[in-house]
């Protein structure tokens, strides 16, 4: 990989990390048009995945540190039922990362997997718009439980993250103020402790991606993240998710007829 293919991949990653197109999806593509090999070597997307998640915690700063100090008053309080939610929501993605990982990072190499997931994704996106009415004024425990389903289903790549935990919760009754800033906390922990896993275990210096590609990668994801993280925001307060839904169809269709 070269320092402007680093740059140009880190860029897919921001602008869809948010998105619900899927980033993962779109790296794949981007990867094959490219020229760029992937399958085995995954310490990029951990990357820029930890880029996007640094994003996410600049963007979010302020109800984090709410959070945080609600959660060192000791005391069960807003915050840390908030939290002990996010807890909930990170089991199903747990229990993949233990007992499948081996086999999640092997989907990463099929291109049709990548575009039947992203009909899978235009379809969750195209439900999300039908939801019925919010249910409460709050994220209940169950519903954490639900779209933390979803978030795990969406390590498979085409298949969105931001979009399936969006949209699970939606049908779940979720609020749409509420679901949007749910979604992008609660994939902090998971993304984080795996780039930090790769780090200490000498991944990273051990992968065939050069590190200034690696580097340039992470630089041009977390800028371009910062943009698509509010842009996110926003649209699923006010937008109708089936555009995106459209687009993912279009792009799954092409990606299926060409692999």
């Amino acid at each position: 990989m070269t320092w402007w293919q680093g740059i140009l991949l880190g860029l897919v990653q921001g602008l869809t990390e948010f998105l619900p197109v899927s980033s993962s999806g779109h790296l794949a593509i981007g990867r094959e048009l490219l020229g760029v090999g992937g399958g085995e070597d995954l310490i990029f997307e951990v990357m820029v995945h930890a880029a996007t998640v640094l994003a996410t915690i600049v963007v979010f700063r302020r109800e984090i540190v709410k959070l945080l100090s609600g959660l060192f008053k000791f005391k069960y309080n807003e915050e840390t039922d908030y939290i002990l939610k996010i807890v909930v929501s990170m089991i199903p993605v747990l229990i993949v990362g233990v007992f499948l990982k081996d086999k999640v990072e092997g989907l990463f190499g099929s291109l049709l997997v990548v575009g039947v997931a992203l009909l899978v994704t235009a379809l969750l996106l195209f439900l999300s718009d039908l939801a019925s009415k919010p249910r409460g004024e709050k994220i209940s425990f169950w519903q954490a439980l639900v779209i933390g389903v979803g978030q795990a289903l969406a390590v498979i790549p085409g298949l969105s993250r931001s979009g399936t935990t969006i949209s699970t919760g939606l049908l779940c009754g979720v609020r749409r103020e509420s679901v949007a800033q749910f979604s992008f906390l609660m994939v902090l922990v998971p993304i984080l402790g795996e780039a930090f896993l790769d780090l200490v275990g000498g991944d990273v210096a051990s992968s065939t991606v050069g590190l200034l590609p690696l580097a340039l990668g992470f630089v041009a994801a977390f800028l371009s993240g910062l943009f698509a993280c509010r842009v996110m925001i926003a649209l699923v307060k006010k937008a109708k998710l089936r555009w995106f839904a459209l687009y993912c169809a279009l792009v799954g269709l092409a990606v299926i007829l060409f692999a």
